[in-house]
């Protein structure tokens, strides 16, 4: 519970702490939303597919209400600490923060949570306007849905988070982790729904998809948001995304203590 208070008590310092390096790294940052269009690019493709006639079960209103949608799981769940963490190991500079009496895994989720307001900002807005004036028929109204969308994007983030949180720590071991970084991005476009919906994939690709972490961090918020969902899938949904984050969690708290002790014996 100590630690816990000591955590609590720490959040607001955390969160200035986090708009000040979003403020002082805006380039980067910028960059960073500026790589995430790739819903934009899919958007273009497959509209111009379904312009005539619906592809399957996708017309080109669904199409443009499902790529716009993970724009905005998209922008809300991502983060970078993979990339971040593995520099700071690599660099020598994560020993500044063992000083510190807050465990590394919570001063980074405010750091990333910190920046959510300014992305939000800049990327949000237009694709709201054109979510709701060009795919709004193919968006769920379900009310239940909708209130649910909320808590779904918070597993999603935490599950994002602790999934890259445990893959920079890795960087314990390895010095160079980009190809690493970059097969995860591959497995994750594919499983997640980002590249293209899963009712698109072969049958047996979407069945190992839907079980997945990776569609638990982007596919489950944008069915809340485009599909029309019975009581039972929607347990099926959220509780698939709890058990995902409970493990996603522990994995990079376990990933942490074994990767930095061999840090502190190394370093130290």
């Amino acid at each position: 519970m100590s630690s816990f208070a000591r955590v609590w008590r720490a959040v607001p310092t955390l969160l200035r702490i986090g708009v000040a390096e979003t403020v002082a790294y805006r380039a980067e940052f910028l960059v960073w939303i500026l790589t995430s269009t790739m819903p934009l690019i899919m958007l273009g493709l497959w509209t111009s597919v379904a312009s005539e006639a619906p592809f399957r079960t996708f017309s080109s209103s669904r199409f443009v209400a499902y790529y716009l949608s993970v724009l905005i799981v998209r922008h809300l769940t991502s983060n970078w600490v993979a990339w971040q963490l593995s520099e700071e190991i690599r660099l020598g500079v994560l020993s500044m923060r063992l000083l510190r009496p807050i465990h590394p895994f919570f001063s980074y989720a405010a750091t990333h949570i910190a920046a959510l307001p300014f992305r939000s900002l800049i990327a949000l807005p237009l694709t709201f306007i054109l979510l709701i004036s060009s795919g709004a028929s193919a968006l769920s109204t379900d009310p239940l849905q909708l209130a649910l969308l909320l808590p779904s994007l918070f597993f999603a983030w935490l599950i994002t988070f602790g999934i890259l949180f445990a893959l920079g720590c890795t960087s314990f071991w390895f010095t160079q982790m980009f190809g690493l970084f970059n097969f995860y991005f591959g497995v994750w476009s594919l499983f997640s729904g980002y590249l293209l919906p899963i009712a698109l994939l072969p049958s047996w690709i979407g069945r190992i998809a839907e079980y997945s972490p990776f569609y638990a961090m982007l596919g489950a918020p944008i069915e809340l948001m485009t599909e029309s969902l019975t009581p039972h899938q929607l347990g099926v949904l959220f509780a698939r995304q709890a058990l995902w984050a409970v493990a996603a969690v522990a994995t990079a708290f376990w990933v942490w203590r074994a990767g930095v002790r061999r840090f502190e014996a190394v370093g130290g």
